[in-house]
């Protein structure tokens, strides 16, 4: 099945960059470039875009809004976001991984990383290295800026729902854990990891993987460390 991935940055010659390294791929293909975010959520519909690499700073509508624009559309919920952004660590980063984009990528990473990403977000899986989404979101939260960490008895009960195996996996994912290390760590099979992911998901209202992790700070079950 060919990836059908859309670009959206208000930079022209980096959309051109990014067209030439996607269209070189035999299973993936570009439909589409966008300007803005507007213009993106539009061409997400139209062209049945499964993966968008979404920028976060365009003017207008912006990644972050097209973003949530996009997850909260029921006809676009196999759509997966990548977003990219200039710097290592940028507070949008956290804002649009709750917007419901599935991670981040530096616009600096090299050129197979930014494939290897597009191929996991459509595989349905975070983006990017589990430990990259855990760190920055870290750093992020140590430094004040989680927004619905709440009361202690508050935090507890947005895990009420876990069952104990499916919170002891959901404190792995935090640690950027891959199904198959949380498998060996675990000693079941990475398909039991993957079900207990996937229930995870669906009680605490995460889009993916990478939500999940910021579902575990905030919660307050993994508490934020910065090195």
């Amino acid at each position: 099945m060919t990836i059908r991935v859309l670009l959206a940055d208000d930079q022209t010659l980096l959309r051109s960059a990014f067209r030439v390294l996607v269209d070189s791929e035999p299973d993936m293909e570009v439909v589409g470039e966008a300007a803005d975010g507007a213009q993106a959520v539009a061409l997400t519909r139209s062209e049945r875009a499964d993966v968008v690499l979404m920028d976060i700073r365009m003017p207008g509508t912006d990644g972050l809004a097209a973003t949530r624009m996009i997850s909260a559309d029921p006809g676009l919920a196999h759509v997966r976001v990548v977003m990219l952004t200039t710097f290592e660590v940028d507070e949008y980063v956290v804002q649009s991984l709750r917007a419901g984009a599935s991670g981040f990528l530096g616009k600096g990473a090299e050129p197979e990383e930014l494939l290897n990403a597009i191929r996991i977000a459509a595989g349905g899986e975070a983006l990017l290295s589990p430990a990259a989404t855990k760190g920055l979101i870290a750093r992020f939260l140590a430094q004040g800026g989680g927004t619905d960490r709440g009361e202690p008895a508050e935090r507890s009960e947005r895990l009420a729902a876990l069952t104990g195996r499916e919170r002891e996996v959901l404190v792995l994912v935090a640690g950027g854990h891959s199904n198959d290390g949380i498998a060996e760590r675990l000693e079941v099979s990475p398909l039991t990891v993957k079900t207990h992911v996937n229930r995870a998901m669906a009680k605490l209202g995460a889009r993916d993987r990478a939500q999940l992790v910021v579902t575990a700070y905030e919660s307050g079950l993994v508490r934020p460390r910065v090195d």
